[in-house]
């Protein structure tokens, strides 16, 4: 039969592989159009005056040195009064191109002052951005020059005002003490009658700026042309081409902020000069700008300005800086020319230089207008004031010496003796009527030198006074900061210097203080303190006090340095000459000159929180800034112990040792030594034990190798004692430590053998214990060994335990058997050794009682070695 086979149904796909090809390319051009159309950039269109200078497709548009646009196209404005140049700007510059900002075009621009845009002779005009604020933007007006401060530029900004601009340009330096910190970035008429000068001072320069800092023009050259002579002067020679400004600053005043207004002064001397003021004329004098204002001969101001006024002839007038103190509320003003009568001329020399101003100072704060009087004021009084001086030596003043106020005689001495105690020279002195109110009750006088040698690595400079001070010498008043006057008989200080005057005064306002130490050393009146090496004070006596057995040294410390002096103060000595080695290396310290001279003191500051013995002087800047405390110890005269040594507990140095000397008996040592304040708690208990540690050289080794170099030291172990000490018995052995809970016994033998302190206990060959000490039996008949057991080991003895003796080698030899030898370890046969077995468990029932004792054997039973009791650890 024939088999028909059923037809097979196959499902039509509905999508095919290939729909993706056209869906990708779709999308792959969508994506390519969104960036073209993204990318493609921000047309905004710039007006500029002319296109001298920009090429369509050439001209480029920077920022920072970077191209972020490009010129497309150029045309005429509507007006016909510039150009419009279109830009397509990089689609990235969208957030910067606001309402604020700004475009301006940098060309090539050569002054005196130096040459601008010199990239461009290579690169080309390009277009300059300053991105601003504000809503964006498409259409902008070009700036004519470039702003004041371009990006990546930091500085101050200034405005100064001046009635004319003179030689004064875009460019022009400003100077601070001939050193250009800055320059001119624009001007422009603030009004009718005013320049406004815009100018830059660098950021690293900014902070000498202050609000009361005085700009004046230093352009050109000036010449001061008089009868004593011509004087010119000129800033630099940027400043003769292009003009420029300068500036002073006081140092303590507020610094300037950007914008800040100054005025601008036609020389220095009318910037920096002392007070203005006004002086009032009826017109009939014969005055002009530039008259000296005079006293006593000495020219200490002029007149700035001449103009009328509804009262008369205004006269502006300055005193320099320096007489600015005699400008009082009562000072007199008149004219005075040359005086000619019969018996001849008086100063001849106006009749060329023209009339003089005089003056005479008065009292009271000082005016801002006065009257010009005609001719010289009535004295306001006759009387002139007696006072007596006083000083400790005769800096070459004698009777007839005059009396100075800045180089203007007030008066004369009368007379120079000595006291009727010896001890002072005294003047008698007078002082003029007119200068009465300059002397004050704490006013002094300074001794003026005839003869002044200044010589330094600049050259010698010699500075001679006149006849009169090389023949009587002269004193020069320096008014005293107290208001009330000083009277007839007052008494008054003389000094040989000013350097003598300030320590004088600077020692009546000192803090004093006394500080205690066993030893004055090298200590001496005038021996000076230190901070971080900076003399602060001095020691102003060091006294033996017998009571106490030690020295009482009196400091005086500086005011200004009175937060130094608080509860964390600590005082030591300096040494002239510190040396620190070890293997590490060598440290040299030496101490400031006049320290090594006179010996000295440092003062340092502990920790907030820390203790401090305030009164007591160290030895050392380690032990006062560790609060150390002072120990005695007494040991045998034949140990070895030097200064310096360090007392130390389990390897830590813990102290030191300051001096050791032999006691009057030549029989003990006794040692003065310091513990470290941090440790010192630790090892005050009046059972504390202190021994010497020296190399032992034996069989077993060297123990305290390091001392064979650095010398012996001193162990500590801290005691349990409530009741502290600071004197103590020290030992050659090392003493018995004994630590809480400790298990303590003894082993009891016919002979000590090899046996010593040290000599260790061992369980299989384990080290769990050692001998501490020996002695002889009260009988005399035996030795006595104490030991102990390590607390962690405690459990593995009880009264069952045996111990048997290590030491050495034991050799059994038999006829019969041969010969045995017996040995421990190599340790046990060099320095011997106690070993121990124990038969039970240790219970309550077999614990060790107080002051147990067991036999050391001296052979092993080998059952001995058999006893395996099951123990339980106890901590």
């Amino acid at each position: 039969m024939t088999q028909v086979q059923t037809p097979k149904i196959v499902k039509k796909k509905l999508f095919s592989p290939i729909w993706l090809l056209p869906i990708i390319a779709l999308a792959l051009g969508a994506w390519l159009g969104v960036k073209s159309i993204r990318e493609s950039g921000i047309e905004v269109t710039i007006h500029f005056p002319s296109a001298t200078g920009m090429d369509i497709g050439k001209t480029l548009v920077k920022y920072q040195g970077l191209t972020v646009g490009k010129v497309v196209d150029m045309s005429i404005d509507d007006q016909l009064q510039g150009v419009d140049v279109k830009v397509i700007m990089d689609y990235r510059s969208e957030p910067f191109i606001n309402q604020g900002t700004k475009f301006w075009l940098v060309k090539p621009k050569a002054t005196i002052t130096g040459v601008e845009g010199l990239d461009t002779l290579f690169s080309g005009n390009y277009i300059s951005i300053l991105p601003g604020e504000g809503k964006s933007e498409t259409y902008f007006e070009a700036e004519t020059k470039a702003p004041v401060i371009t990006p990546g530029v930091e500085g101050l900004i200034v405005n100064i005002t001046s009635d004319k601009l003179g030689s004064l340009d875009v460019g022009s330096p400003v100077f601070y003490r001939q050193i250009p910190v800055g320059q001119i970035v624009g001007y422009h008429l603030e009004n009718a009658e005013q320049i406004l000068v815009t100018a830059f001072i660098q950021q690293q320069y900014a902070e000498l700026v202050k609000i009361d800092s005085q700009f004046w023009n230093v352009s050109g050259i000036s010449v001061d042309a008089s009868l004593s002579g011509i004087k010119v002067s000129s800033e630099s020679l940027a400043s003769l081409l292009a003009g420029g400004i300068s500036f002073s600053s006081n140092s303590g005043s507020t610094l300037a902020q950007n914008n800040h207004e100054f005025a601008l002064y036609d020389s220095e001397d009318d910037a920096l000069g002392g007070t203005q003021f006004e002086l009032i004329a009826n017109g009939s004098e014969s005055v002009s700008q530039n008259t000296s204002i005079v006293y006593r001969g000495i020219q200490i101001g002029q007149v700035t300005k001449k103009s009328l006024s509804d009262n008369g002839i205004l006269l502006a007038a300055k005193i320099d800086s320096m007489y600015q103190e005699l400008l009082t509320e009562s000072a007199n003003f008149w004219l005075e020319g040359a005086d000619i009568s019969l018996s001849g001329i008086k100063h001849p020399e106006r009749l060329i230089t023209g009339n003089v101003i005089n003056f005479v100072p008065g009292s009271g704060p000082a005016k801002q207008q006065y009257q010009l009087l005609t001719q010289a004021p009535e004295p306001k009084n006759i009387s002139k004031l007696l006072v007596t001086l006083h000083s400790d030596s005769n800096p070459g003043v004698s009777a007839g010496a005059e009396i100075r106020y800045k180089q203007i005689k007030i008066g004369q001495v009368l007379s120079a003796k000595l006291n009727d105690a010896f001890t002072q020279v005294e003047y008698q002195v007078e002082i003029a009527a007119d200068f009465a109110e300059l002397v004050s009750k704490n006013s002094h006088f300074i001794a003026e030198s005839a003869l002044k040698i200044d010589a330094n690595l600049d050259g010698v400079k010699v500075k001679t006074n006149d006849f009169n001070t090389l023949t009587n010498g002269a004193l020069s008043l320096v008014r005293g900061t107290n208001k009330a006057l000083a009277t007839d008989g007052d008494s008054l200080y003389v000094f040989a210097s000013s350097e003598d005057a300030k320590v004088f005064y600077s020692k009546q306002h000192l803090i004093k203080k006394r500080l205690i130490n066993q030893d004055a050393a090298d200590l001496v009146a005038g021996s000076p303190i230190y901070y971080k090496k900076m003399q602060i004070g001095e020691v102003t006596s060091v006294q033996w006090q017998a009571a106490e057995n030690n020295f009482a040294i009196d400091i005086a410390i500086e005011r200004t340095f009175k937060s130094l002096l608080n509860e964390q103060t600590v005082f030591w000595r300096n040494s002239a000459l510190s040396i620190n080695a070890s293997l590490s290396g060598v440290e040299v310290e030496v101490a400031p000159l006049m320290g090594a001279l006179k010996g000295g003191i440092s003062l340092g500051l502990l920790e907030q929180g820390k203790v401090v013995n305030s009164t007591s002087l160290y030895e050392s800047k380690l032990l006062a800034m560790s609060q150390a405390k002072p120990i005695k110890l007494t040991f045998p005269a034949t140990v070895q112990l030097t200064s310096k040594a360090p007392i130390r507990y389990l390897g830590h140095k813990v102290g030191e040792v300051e001096t050791v000397t032999l006691g009057a008996d030549l029989n003990k040592l006794n040692v003065n030594a310091y513990l470290y304040g941090e440790y010192a708690a630790n090892f005050v208990q009046q059972d504390a034990a202190y021994s010497v540690v020296t190399a032992d050289i034996s069989l077993a080794g060297i123990t305290a190798p390091e001392t064979l170099i650095s010398g012996p030291y001193i162990e500590v172990y801290p005691g349990h004692s409530v009741t502290t000490s600071s004197e103590f018995i020290g030992t050659i052995e090392k003493p018995v430590y004994t630590q809480a809970n400790e298990l303590r016994f003894t082993l009891s033998d016919s002979s000590l053998g090899s046996i010593k302190s040290g000599t260790g206990i061992f369980f299989r060959g384990i080290k769990i214990g050692q001998v501490d000490a020996y002695e002889l039996s009260q009988q005399g008949t035996g030795v006595l060994m104490q030991a102990h057991v390590e607390n962690k080991y405690k459990h593995l003895i009880n009264q069952t335990s045996v111990f048997w003796d290590l030491s050495g080698v034991k050799v059994d030899v038999g006829i019969f058997s041969g010969a045995q030898i017996e040995t421990g370890s190599l340790e046990t046969i060099l320095a011997g050794g106690i070993a121990v077995a124990t038969q039970a468990t240790t219970t309550s029932t077999n614990e060790l009682t107080s002051k147990q004792t067991f036999i050391l054997n001296s052979e092993i039973d080998p059952a001995w070695l058999n006893w395996s009791p099951i123990q339980t650890s106890q901590n």
